[in-house]
């Protein structure tokens, strides 16, 4: 019965909603520009992006972790832990976050990770909790929409996006958003757990570059050809 209920619910999670937000590069140039280890951002289109772009307040709904030219691994509502073509997100807005200063043989042990997780489903509970924020959309203290975003059943064969990335990264002890302690004139960082981490965090972190294809691609604004048409008012 819960598995039917479930079913019903992603559907409805799942379908498009009224966003229409434009790419901020070509395709060609995300595909140029994208490495294995690097987290790719999504702005989504679907209801559920809806309650998770509130929630986190930022344009990132979802994300994937590039392990190979072309191919990401993401947790899928419907499919759960998958591998997928970096063709899925033609036509989206996205952002590429690079982890800085990390070797091949770390960013190895955490694709190897991620690739062990492939398999596990979405965790249902993730589910019910999302659509308790979009029918209607509640007011929530700014405080308090992290802890909400600690969703999920606890079960390590379970996955919500963003949590699956970060239990990866954090194989290699690597920092997202962690928190300084000065203790006896040191200081020791303590990391937060995997399941408060969400797709923005990998944008706000000081740990992550943001990579802009259209730039890494050599950009020259004098290349630029302008209309004489008067300036677009959208």
């Amino acid at each position: 019965m819960l598995r039917f209920i479930s079913k019903i619910i992603i559907k409805f999670l799942t379908m498009p909603s009224s966003a229409n937000d434009r790419p901020t590069h070509t395709f060609e140039e995300l595909k140029k520009t994208i490495q294995p280890g690097d987290v790719v951002l999504v702005e989504g289109k679907q209801r559920i992006s809806t309650a998770i772009k509130y929630l986190t307040q930022s344009n990132w709904s979802h994300s994937a972790l590039c392990i190979e030219d072309g191919k990401l691994i993401e947790a899928d509502l419907e499919k759960g832990v998958i591998l997928v073509p970096l063709e899925k997100y033609q036509g989206f807005h996205t952002r590429v976050c690079r982890p800085h200063g990390v070797s091949e043989q770390d960013l190895k042990k955490v694709i190897t990770f991620a690739k062990k997780m492939l398999g596990h489903t979405y965790d249902l509970k993730n589910i019910f909790d999302l659509l308790r924020y979009l029918i209607p959309t509640p007011p929530i203290p700014s405080s308090l929409r992290r802890k909400v975003l600690a969703f999920g059943s606890g079960d390590p064969t379970k996955a919500i996006c963003s949590s699956m990335i970060a239990q990866s990264f954090q194989i290699i002890k690597y920092p997202i958003i962690p928190f300084a302690r000065d203790l006896n004139g040191e200081i020791h960082f303590t990391t937060r757990h995997h399941s408060l981490i969400t797709p923005s965090d990998f944008d706000r972190s000081p740990y992550f570059d943001i990579v802009k294809p259209t730039i890494e691609q050599g950009f020259d604004f004098k290349t630029l050809r302008w209309s004489d048409d008067q300036i677009i008012m959208v």
